[in-house]
């Protein structure tokens, strides 16, 4: 399990107890000592820019840096401070935020950054996450709120509009290519049970033909569903064929799929919602929040 970066603090006061240390090389050393696994060590945050375990280990240089327990010596580098040797040398010491709130310096860092976010934070906003973390999660939240509406919005759609729908997502998704007739929908002609079809080359020879079931969050799509599809793809002599539902398939409904012979990829409700997010159709950028970080080489001949 990859430690929060309050737990860090400690042990990225120890990595620079003998000598002054490159940040990049204690990330090693800590993810060594915490046995962290090969999974751990690559895991990346959502924005996967950095290892989640590289992001805490900076977080924790940084609240460090703040409350005066280390100094950055140069690009990358820091070494401890004398009130940083008198803190690792007392082993009784919990060191987290709360404990850095005694000094000064950190009461100084908190306040400007309370000042800039222009909101109160409570103890609760500094415990496990780091900001980075917390921005990713808020995030998170946003898309998943944007999900449950998209699906909301669906779910009230009339059926044409859907089948329409699934043919303008995979037309963004890059299926069909660039001809604007690539993607069709085909449910309200009674097209042998299928609901829409996309061109994967400019003559058509190959083609994707789509399900599309507008079912509520109690209702699931079951595997004589599935074999109804299966019989409308063998009557079209097609290799594969995708199922949407703005529900889930049951168990058997996905075993069913796994053993007939043709491909039949299944999409459910949140994973519908995702893609529509991330080709935005149906929804569109409200805002873009352009995230900086200090360029350390700039201010290298001032900091040695």
């Amino acid at each position: 399990m990859i430690p929060d970066y309050q737990t860090l603090m400690r042990p990225v006061l120890e990595c620079a107890r003998k000598e002054p240390r490159k940040i990049s090389d204690v990330v090693d050393d800590i993810s060594d000592r915490f046995e962290l696994s090969a999974d751990e060590r690559q895991q990346l945050l959502p924005s996967g820019k950095q290892t989640t375990i590289a992001n805490r280990v900076h977080w924790a240089r940084s609240y460090l840096k703040q409350a005066g327990l280390v100094k950055n010596i140069r690009r990358g580098w820091y070494e401890l401070t004398e009130r940083g040797t008198l803190v690792l040398e007392d082993p009784s010491i919990s060191l987290d935020a709360k404990f850095l709130e005694q000094f000064a310096e950190f009461q100084d860092f908190r306040s400007r950054t309370r000042e800039t976010e222009g909101i109160a934070q409570t103890e609760t906003a500094v415990a496990s996450l780091t900001p980075d973390e917390d921005l990713q999660a808020a995030h998170r939240k946003l898309d998943n709120a944007l999900a449950a509406t998209l699906l909301d919005a669906m779910r009230s759609s009339s059926p044409a509009f859907f089948e329409q729908l699934i043919v303008d997502l995979f037309i963004a998704m890059g299926y069909g290519g660039t001809s604007e007739d690539a993607g069709r929908a085909l449910g309200q002609s009674g097209d042998n049970g299928v609901d829409g079809v996309i061109d994967q080359d400019p003559l058509g020879v190959d083609q994707i033909y789509l399900q599309a079931k507008r079912y509520g969050v109690a209702n699931s799509v079951g595997p004589a569903e599935i074999r109804d599809f299966f019989g409308a793809l063998s009557l079209k002599k097609a290799s594969k064929g995708i199922f949407v539902t703005t529900s889930q398939f049951s168990n058997a409904a996905q075993q069913t799929a796994k053993d007939l012979g043709t491909r039949i990829v299944l999409i459910n409700g949140a994973q519908l919602a995702k893609l529509m997010i991330k080709y935005n159709v149906g929804c569109r950028e409200k805002e873009v929040l352009h995230i900086k970080q200090i360029d350390e080489g700039y201010f290298e001949e001032v900091t040695t």
